[in-house]
């Protein structure tokens, strides 16, 4: 019987052999053959469905995601009422792109917060010129705390 063993593949692959268990578990993977051992064999191909599997992961792909994608990938011959790699792209983009500006929202408030002194959140939290966006939960502002420099 030729193919990999699960540690030639997970080896190959660059992930340890324990993930080919989780995979085989989830679906992502095929079951493996076995020798008369009870050894897993696997296919030279599963080296490239574990590089698909972790490349997808790297492009902010849940493996629930992956695991739709690979299965419209092997049901692509007939009608299919998904939407392929090309829709599930464009809406992974577009999540990627709303996270972004979230983040840069997130560093532009803690610019805003060095550049004005705060130090103390909970000071700055009664403070009206605190650029952190928490005025709206204090419920007391007194105008004379201060978290920001003079």
């Amino acid at each position: 019987m030729t193919g990999l063993r699960s540690g030639q593949l997970a080896e190959a692959a660059g992930v340890n052999p324990q993930t080919l268990r989780y995979y085989e578990r989830r679906g992502l993977l095929p079951e493996p053959d076995r020798t008369l051992g009870g050894h897993r064999v696997y296919s030279p191909e599963a080296v490239t469905a574990l590089r698909v599997i972790k490349a997808a992961q790297r492009l902010g792909f849940t493996l629930e995601e992956i695991a739709d994608l690979l299965d419209l990938g092997r049901h692509r011959h007939g009608s299919h009422p998904q939407a392929g790699l090309q829709a599930r792209a464009t809406a992974k983009l577009a999540e990627i792109d709303a996270k972004i500006a979230n983040l840069n929202v997130i560093r532009d408030t803690l610019r805003a917060a060095l550049a004005a002194g705060c130090d103390d959140l909970t000071a700055c939290s009664h403070t009206p010129s605190c650029p952190i966006p928490f005025s709206d939960l204090a419920e007391e502002r007194t105008s004379g705390d201060s978290c920001c420099r003079p």
